[in-house]
């Protein structure tokens, strides 16, 4: 045990261990919610988990000790600059005789700068490209950093294009000195032009060496927006740049360390963040918290919770002297960061990082004005760099989620419900015939308001009601995000919305009504809006036959919608379907033929696959299965998607074993992440089924982690 400069005790905490030699420079995703993800990324002194920051630190002054920050706050990896111990003879020499984790006296992971923010500072550096790399390398850094060509937003174009033209030129002989045991950084410059960042993104992310190409992308040039608070071009630049970068390596925002910042980066697809605020901010009495900046000043009392100041009082930090004030005031600022980066981890876990997003956008005007304007791209993308990166955001979010989904002002904005929106106008489709056996187009739209769900309770004989006097009814449900087919009733989160009681008593004007419709392919289709009223005490003989046609049309048009499935094929898998039904009269387990293909899931109301239903699903393909830089069908009902493995991943995956990361071949790329896929071989064989952990284009690039999460293995029983 040891005392900290706050008189805290700390646990000794032990020295990672380093990766296996055949993982060095593999990054892997663990977790994910959109763009944002839980990675790590593997190196020789341990595996730097994402999303995290890299605190700078000092070599000739360190305000908190880096051995303090591996034990006390669990700081995995730093940053320092190799350039200031280059230039120092005796940390020079220090670093070459010991190494870098003995100068900082450091177990983890040491990544270093090479000058390049200083050329911006000062105007140049004395040191070549080659020379810096090769003496990161042999201080032994874990990531060093290329010399690049900084990029200031105030440089003409022309210039701009020079800095990034010249930084690929570095990149080659960058990667050779680099050698097989230091990864490298490969920073992408470009200004404020969207398309010179792309640009340089596609150069940086195809750069190979003799072993590797680089291992993290920062994103450089972006200081100068911070300190002007210019957040709506700091997240353009963001994604601008990831729309090129390949997805297997972190994406670094260099220089950027504000809490306040971290949740909507993180949610765009940022992984690492780097600063000294923790300590510039302490030197100058400013404490960080995840909504802003708090002078020191005159507080009386401590407006949040702070494990480092408990005990003291504003009044007593501010008689310290200088150098204990900073320090007190700089650890204080660590924890605030490290916490709020756990919060940002677990909302990834819990799958609501935009809307921790969505709150810390009020704690500043200027951060308010870039999420609005982000609100404006996830609306109408636009069809530069910025749209594709949007577009891939809103389609790697799995579309539904379990638990509560809070209202509020930006709901319909959130990247899943903008997805799950968008599957349901482009794949639902009304049916082909009615209860009544008749085929004939539909008669009229009956929109079912002013009540909350569970509607197969509080709406169920309403809906039944109007389909008895006009079976060409297509019976909606209101929602406070738009209205929905009531066989989509249970699908979270429209039915998981939570808020004030009155939110399900909206009535919506025509023309909101109108467009809605018009959406759903139902524009000019008369409108019948219903309240629903207590069912009568006989039911009509007609209940039992139009109940269990709106069972089929909801299994029907869930394949439909969550797995692209043509209606008119999943209507011939459920010919004759029978269902059993839970005690909250919810279908439960779903046969056709004698035989249970799915299950219906209570939690978010989407289906899980049976191994039967599989085969069935997949007996319904007839394109050759996906491979990778084959383009595949553009078709709306493309069928379930699948993923293709190699023949030596066949026996382990056909056995329930997860398909893993560099033995696939090919994904469909209507893959939706979280819903039902097939595992296939080269010859569209059934191997396994399960749930999509990775996009097609990561599938592509990962080397490592789980791609396909499989439910169960067709070989299981073979011996």
């Amino acid at each position: 045990m040891t005392t900290t400069p706050c008189n805290r005790a700390v646990t000794a905490r032990p020295d990672p261990e380093p990766c296996r030699e055949q993982d060095l420079g593999l990054f892997e995703v663990t977790q994910r919610d959109g763009a944002a993800r839980i990675g790590r990324l593997h190196t020789r002194h341990g595996a730097l988990t994402t999303p995290m920051l890299l605190p700078v630190v000092n070599p000739n002054l360190r305000t908190i000790e880096p051995r303090e920050m591996w034990e006390r706050y669990g700081v995995d990896a730093l940053i320092t600059n190799s350039y200031i111990i280059w230039k120092h003879d005796d940390l020079r020499e220090q670093s070459l005789a010991d190494g870098i984790h003995s100068l900082l006296d450091f177990p983890g992971i040491v990544v270093t700068d090479s000058g390049t923010f200083q050329s911006y500072i000062y105007g140049d550096v004395e040191v070549g490209t080659e020379e810096i790399v090769a003496f990161q390398r042999d201080i032994g850094v874990d990531i060093g950093t290329m010399l690049d060509v900084f990029g200031r937003p105030d440089m003409s174009r022309e210039e701009l294009e020079q800095a990034v033209e010249e930084t690929a030129v570095r990149a080659a002989p960058s990667l050779a000195e680099a050698g097989e045991a230091t990864l490298l950084n490969g920073p992408v410059q470009g200004g404020l032009h969207h398309d010179l960042r792309a640009q340089a993104s596609g150069l940086m992310g195809g750069a190979e060496g003799v072993h590797r190409g680089f291992s993290v992308h920062p994103i450089g040039g972006i200081v100068p927006l911070m300190e002007q608070q210019r957040y709506r071009e700091l997240f353009a630049i963001l994604l601008a740049s990831r729309s090129s970068l390949p997805p297997d390596r972190p994406v670094h925002l260099f220089g950027c360390g504000h809490p306040i910042l971290f949740p909507m980066a993180i949610a765009l697809g940022a992984d690492l963040f780097d600063s000294a605020a923790y300590a510039l901010f302490a030197r100058d009495d400013r404490l960080l918290t995840p909504n802003g900046t708090v002078k020191l000043g005159n507080l009386e009392e401590w407006p949040f919770s702070s494990n480092t100041l408990y005990g003291t009082t504003p009044e007593q930090v501010r008689s310290m002297d200088d150098e204990k004030r900073s320090t007190i005031l700089a650890h204080h600022n660590l924890e605030v960061t490290q916490t709020e980066l756990a919060r940002c981890r677990e909302a990834i876990r819990s799958g609501t990082i935009w809307q921790l997003a969505e709150q810390r956008s009020h704690s500043s005007p200027q951060l308010r004005e870039a999420f609005v304007w982000l609100q404006d791209q996830m609306d109408n993308p636009d069809d530069g760099p910025i749209g594709e990166s949007v577009l891939r955001l809103i389609a790697s979010c799995d579309p539904l989620r379990d638990g509560g989904e809070p209202l509020g002002e930006d709901i319909e904005f959130r990247p899943h419900i903008l997805h799950l929106q968008a599957l349901l106008a482009t794949r639902w489709k009304y049916p082909g015939s009615w209860w009544d056996s008749s085929t004939e187009p539909p008669m009229r739209v009956v929109l079912i308001e002013g009540v909350s769900p569970p509607w197969r309770s509080s709406a169920l004989h309403t809906a039944i009601q109007h389909l008895i006097e006009e079976p060409r009814s297509i019976i909606l449900v209101s929602t406070p995000i738009g209205p929905i087919p009531f066989t989509l009733e249970d699908v979270s989160p429209w039915c998981h919305l939570t808020g004030p009681n009155d939110m399900w008593l909206g009535i919506y004007d025509d023309d909101e009504i109108g467009e809605s419709l018009g959406d759903l392919g139902l524009g000019d289709l008369p409108v019948t809006r219903a309240t629903p009223s207590p069912p009568p005490e006989t039911l009509p003989d007609q209940t039992g036959a139009v109940r269990k046609w709106l069972d089929r049309c909801s299994i029907v048009d869930k394949l439909a919608l969550l797995c692209a499935v043509n209606p008119l094929e999943a209507c011939k898998l459920t010919e004759g379907m029978s269902a059993r039904r839970s005690r909250t009269d919810r279908m439960v387990n779903v046969h056709s033929d004698g035989a249970h293909i799915l299950s219906p899931r209570l939690t978010d109301g989407g289906i899980s696959l049976t191994l039967e239903g599989a085969r069935r699903l997949n007996e319904l393909h007839r394109a050759a299965p996906p491979e990778f830089g084959v383009d595949g069908t553009d078709e709306v009902f493309a069928g379930v998607p699948r993923v293709c493995i190699i023949d030596d991943a066949i026996p382990f995956v056909g056995k329930g074993r997860n398909v893993i990361q560099g033995y696939v071949s090919g994904a469909d790329p209507h893959l939706t992440l979280g819903q039902p896929c097939l595992v296939v071989d080269a010859r569209g064989q059934l191997v396994a089924h399960g749930t999509p952990l990775a996009t097609p284009l990561e599938m592509a690039f990962l080397h490592k982690g789980i791609a396909v999460k499989v439910r169960d293995g067709a070989m299981k029983d073979a011996k």
